[in-house]
């Protein structure tokens, strides 16, 4: 896809969020339409795979993933660490989990771009601050991560870095999506109390 195709869906996107979001007066949408657009064509608003392996191996407790798809397909597996936000409860969740969070940051994926771009563009609106979008979603992720293959006799510092991040984010997907049903809740509910902390909402 092309800029230009980039930028008409972009457009057309901020144009059906403007018309649609249930806007309250403790939930201005204040930016204008053009800053937004600037903001979400900016690579400085985007995460890679490879920074989102890293921040998983290392348990990075800076950074918080938010799962914009279904809960039944957060259940079903996601990346380790993330919260679920379903996209459609987005504007009624995130504010109270993102703001006041100091430095925190927060990188929003689905399984492609589309949704997250538009989460991205519903909280740069509400001026919600560290906000990121993993570019390719969950798709992205298989590719880089999931299915990441050391080939040929040499490899340099760099390549072995990447890799190593590749590796073990991958595994810790692997075992933590292959726990019973139960250990998973109890992981997800464990992300949830420190989420809700976020928010105030537990001492």
């Amino acid at each position: 896809m092309n800029t230009r195709e980039k930028l008409s869906i972009i457009l057309l996107s901020i144009g059906i969020i403007l018309a649609l979001l249930p806007l309250t007066g403790s939930r201005s949408f204040t930016v204008k339409p053009q800053n937004l657009l600037s903001d979400a064509l900016d690579e400085k608003s985007w995460v890679t795979v490879d920074q989102a392996a890293r921040f998983v191996a290392t348990e990075d407790s800076s950074v918080l993933l938010i799962d914009l798809r279904s809960s039944g397909e957060f259940n079903r597996f996601n990346i380790p660490g993330s919260v679920n936000i379903p996209y459609d409860r987005f504007i009624e969740i995130a504010p109270g989990i993102i703001s006041g969070s100091g430095n925190m940051k927060f990188i929003l994926y689905s399984n492609g771009d589309y949704d997250a771009n538009n989460a991205y563009v519903i909280a740069k609106g509400l001026k919600l601050k560290n906000i990121y979008v993993m570019k390719g979603g969950l798709n992205e992720w298989f590719n880089t991560v999931m299915n990441s293959r050391f080939t040929g006799e040499r490899i340099s510092a760099r390549e072995n870095s990447l890799y190593e991040n590749r590796k073990r984010a991958g595994t810790m997907f692997t075992e933590i999506n292959s726990l019973p049903d139960s250990l998973k809740r109890k992981y997800y509910e464990a992300k949830h109390v420190a989420a809700k902390k976020l928010d105030g909402g537990c001492e």
